[in-house]
């Protein structure tokens, strides 16, 4: 006959068990179920019915889709978890220093209350290529156009008669040389009427400049609108084409230029005599159009970019818990003992701060081989193969139109592979920094 002691021993053990038992059927039926059937699932062949062997397998490093999701998975792996971590680091050390500190954390931070497709669909509008829509593209075409700015001429040309035709280059040249104290006419098509410079005024036919003067000339849009008016002649109501550059050009170099005024009028040196006017390429230049963020050779880095905008803030808040708890006085002494602030940073703040960097460095690599979500809404449908990663390509094998759920249960083995380790190495560290 059992013991009382026995007896309340084995309805503990019961009574624990009956508590369990909710967690355990949870854990069966949605972790280890699904685990054991995707690894008896990737040794079959596509259909489920036939045993493959190995053949699954053997695909994941001979397809090409398959190999650039590995390829870029490895990038993700090393760029994004050391980047979030970095930058990290260095928001938690600067706004300890700042009385504004807890504003500028939560502001980092709320990226965290974003949800990876809402931020998808936001970096999907500030990488779109069209600078009046695109966020980035919009700054980057204002930095570039403050240094180089852009043509307001860039589909002006000649018309079907007239003194000018083109050159190598993108130019268009008079065919044949001008004198001095002559009047040119210098007729274009082809600018809209929204981008004409804003002190365009109607064009008048330049006055000749008489002998022993200059060269004069005119420089206009040769259209009316809605129609009327003769071709190669000024007539009412035609803009001048203000800011247009004019070169006179002997023998291969310019001897001479101007700028055309407002009413598209401009007058030349008599250095001009006996040479050919050019209009250069510059007046014709294509509008910056920024840069193609969602491009085969880009759209990797793009998403990383907006990764580590959502992520950079949870590394700040865990480096910035592991902060706090440093002693001052350690870095105090380094101080008064002549150390800077970059030997402190270097050589006592990141070396006590290694643990939890660790910690965050291993967190967000768990997290990298899962993404997704991200890739699968910022990336266009034309790029998604230069894009893809091993989670993306896991569902569009398994679920995509030509569907092979043998080869997909076998990504989904080879990705918990790859998790597993960084998985056991975060729980021997947790375990021992609790010890």
């Amino acid at each position: 006959m059992a013991s009382p002691a026995e007896r309340a021993r084995g309805h503990r053990k019961a009574v624990a068990a009956a508590f369990l038992l909710p967690s355990l059927v949870l854990l069966g039926s949605l972790v280890v179920y699904p685990v054991g059937h995707s690894v008896y699932r990737s040794f079959m062949d596509r259909s489920g019915d036939s045993f493959a062997g190995l053949d699954n397998y053997a695909r994941l490093f001979t397809d090409e889709a398959i190999r650039t999701a590995l390829r870029n998975s490895a990038v993700w792996v090393v760029v994004a978890p050391a980047a979030a971590t970095a930058l990290g680091l260095v928001f938690a050390v600067l706004t300890e220093r700042v009385r504004w500190g807890t504003a500028f954390k939560l502001v980092v931070f709320m990226p965290m209350a974003v949800s990876m497709l809402a931020a998808g669909i936001v970096f999907r509008l500030v990488y779109e290529q069209d600078p009046e829509r695109g966020v980035a593209n919009a700054v980057w075409v204002g930095v570039h156009d403050t240094f180089a700015e852009s043509s307001a001429f860039p589909r002006a040309r000649p018309g079907r008669t007239g003194p000018l035709v083109a050159e190598e280059g993108g130019g268009y040249a008079t065919r044949q040389p001008v004198r001095a104290g002559a009047a040119v006419l210098l007729p274009l098509v082809g600018v809209a009427p929204d981008r004409l410079p804003e002190d365009s005024r109607p064009a008048r036919p330049a006055a000749a400049a008489g002998a022993g003067g200059g060269v004069t000339g005119t420089v206009w849009q040769d259209f009316v609108r809605g129609g009327g008016g003769r071709p190669g002649v000024v007539d009412p109501g035609e803009p001048g084409l203000a800011g247009m550059r004019v070169e006179a050009v002997r023998e291969g170099r310019v001897v001479d230029s101007t700028r055309a005024g407002p009413d598209g009028t401009f007058t030349l040196s008599a250095k001009a005599d006996g040479a050919v006017l050019r209009l250069p390429a510059e007046n014709f230049r294509e509008p910056y159009a920024g840069v193609s963020w969602l491009g085969p050779s880009l759209v990797t880095p793009a998403v990383i970019g907006a990764y580590v905008w959502m992520w950079a803030g949870f590394a700040m808040v865990l480096i910035g818990a592991g902060l706090a708890a440093v002693p001052r006085e350690l870095l105090e002494a380094a101080r008064v003992d002549g150390a800077n602030e970059w030997q402190v940073f270097r050589r006592i703040t990141v070396p006590l701060l290694a643990p939890v960097l660790a910690v965050v460095l291993v967190t967000l690599v768990i997290n990298v081989m899962k993404i997704f979500d991200l890739v699968f809404v910022i990336a266009p449908g034309s790029v998604q193969d230069d894009a893809n990663v091993l989670a993306l390509q896991l569902y569009r094998t398994s679920f995509g139109t030509d569907a092979d759920q043998g080869v997909g249960s076998a990504i989904a083995v080879f990705l918990l592979l790859l998790v597993v380790p960084v998985m056991l190495y975060n729980i021997r560290r947790m375990r021992k920094g609790q010890r």
